[in-house]
């Protein structure tokens, strides 16, 4: 029997997903749509939210990666990331806050029932002999 999957873990990588969408619409929307001292003043905003956009989308990744390979210690890496998201570019914080409470409740919620699955297996094996 294979393990579940944690349904707290997908909810948290779709959010970071589009989290992810939103700053890359924002501030590309920013540059594109700005002249003259505009443009400088978006393009030095993106230059300064650029760290955490990179953190993010690898908070995102990570994510997922625990969500399909079933594995939490990908579930912790990503929900770290995110804090270090937070610290990088605390402005921010209502869109990380709950991507970290989330990513913290996915971790765990995989490791049960990474281990409930191995117990299951091992009472089939058992059974089986």
């Amino acid at each position: 029997m294979k393990a579940k999957r944690s349904v707290i873990l997908l909810i948290t990588a779709i959010l970071s997903t589009a989290y992810f969408i939103y700053l890359i619409a924002y501030f590309g929307n920013a540059i594109g749509g700005s002249t003259g001292d505009e443009q400088l003043g978006a393009a030095i905003a993106t230059a300064l939210v650029l760290p955490h956009m990179i953190v993010v989308v690898l908070g995102a990744i990570f994510c997922w990666l625990g969500y399909f390979l079933r594995k939490k210690g990908f579930a912790l890496v990503g929900a770290i990331l995110f804090c270090v998201a937070l610290a990088l570019f605390f402005v921010y914080f209502m869109f990380t806050v709950p991507l970290i409470i989330l990513g913290f409740i996915g971790y765990a919620n995989q490791g049960k029932l990474c281990k409930a699955s191995a117990s299951d297996t091992a009472q089939t094996a058992k059974t089986v002999e």
